[in-house]
């Protein structure tokens, strides 16, 4: 049963609130309510079109959502009112005519750099990067990325040849992170122009060669604006740190129940917590022994602690690679969305869990943010 969930009709977030943006398979549905995160209020968008990810836009206070239609193919949706009305954008959205591949879906949007205002990023299956200078209307190939598949070890992973996760450096608006399954971690640090490949020390077991420089199949990456050095990964081998822009990574994967997972997060105001969500591998892909359970370091990974208070038992859930996301709220919120279509969320940092909703499409993305004034 949802928390005090209410239909919100033609209602839209207000300044302050914190809002909960949630893809599903079948559409997008917003959520939002003050801090206190009791009572919710809800809108549906976008209904029948697979939504693999959202984002809000601090600097125009403006909703973007990834979305994709095996008929109509992959557009990017804006909205500057709350989700009240949208536009949608595909102008530029593509490889270049001469080119075999094509651009299916949409799996990521991404506002850029405080820095550059108009600036946003959009990450794409058949694996692509691609940048859009006013804010989404038209948008542009990043060749200096795209072009290594002719000379890197890119190959579809599960879902596809897909590229997934897009991070910004707050710190330095030319440098740039994108991760690739399957493919790996790349790094830019000229805006785009050149990219390298980041994966030294990451597993991939089932390459002939297990430490290549890339072919890493890279489930999720994450950065905290405090401390940017320092990078986060879900890889399909296992849970990794880097403490320098990732020229190396450490294995942090001891104490968790599996080496193998999609999501992780890390929390809104502590640079040193993280959570993860571990399934079992490799066909399986459910929780372990079907407990429900989302695990947390608070050291960088030097120890885990599972947390189940409030979570199901005998529950056979997946929870996809952008399906968790944190508050910024003062006691930071979590929020875990499955293959099921449960919406689940704390308010205490991960100790105690509620069903913020259920009965969705299975959830493909979940982000928050905090609304600021238009």
């Amino acid at each position: 049963m949802a928390a005090g969930q209410q239909g919100s009709g033609s209602a839209a977030p207000a300044a302050g609130d914190v809002l909960v943006m949630v893809g599903t398979r079948k559409g997008a549905f917003l959520f939002w309510s003050d801090d206190a995160r009791r009572t919710w209020q809800r809108s549906e968008h976008h209904m029948g079109w697979s939504t693999r990810a959202m984002s809000y836009d601090a600097r125009t206070n403006t909703i973007y959502a990834a979305v994709s239609s095996d008929v109509f193919g992959g557009l990017v949706q804006r909205s500057r009112d709350g989700g009240r009305t949208w536009e949608h954008f595909n102008d530029g959205l593509d490889f270049p005519a001469h080119e075999e591949r094509r651009v299916r879906e949409i799996w990521q949007v991404q506002p850029g750099h405080a820095q550059r205002p108009g600036e946003v990023w959009a990450g794409t299956g058949e694996a692509g990067l691609f940048r859009s200078r006013d804010e989404g209307a038209h948008w542009e190939g990043v060749a200096g990325l795209n072009s290594r598949i002719a000379t890197d070890n890119w190959m579809p992973g599960g879902g596809g040849l897909i590229l997934h996760t897009i991070l910004m450096d707050p710190t330095d608006p030319n440098r740039i992170y994108a991760a690739i399954s399957a493919a790996g971690a790349y790094r830019s640090d000229d805006g785009g122009e050149t990219w390298q490949p980041i994966n030294k020390g990451v597993r991939a077991d089932f390459m002939p060669e297990p430490t290549p420089e890339t072919g890493h199949c890279v489930h999720k990456m994450a950065l905290h604006p405090a401390r940017p050095d320092v990078l986060f990964q879900q890889n399909h081998m296992g849970f990794y740190r880097s403490d320098d822009r990732g020229g190396q990574w450490t294995d942090i994967s001891e104490g968790l129940p599996s080496r193998f997972g999609f999501p992780m997060a890390i929390h809104a105001h502590d640079p040193h917590t993280v959570y993860a969500a571990p399934l079992v591998a490799d066909e399986r892909r459910f929780m372990p022994e079907g407990q429900m359970a989302v695990w947390r370091t608070r050291d960088d990974g030097a120890h885990w602690q599972s947390l189940t208070n409030g979570l199901p038992d005998g529950a056979w859930l997946n929870v996809l690679r952008d399906a968790m996301a944190t508050d910024p709220c003062e006691s930071c919120g979590v929020y875990v969305g499955t293959t099921g279509g449960h919406l689940f969320y704390s308010r205490d940092e991960g100790d105690t869990w509620q069903s913020l909703t259920d009965y969705l499409p299975p959830v493909q993305s979940v982000a928050v943010a905090r609304v600021v004034a238009a």
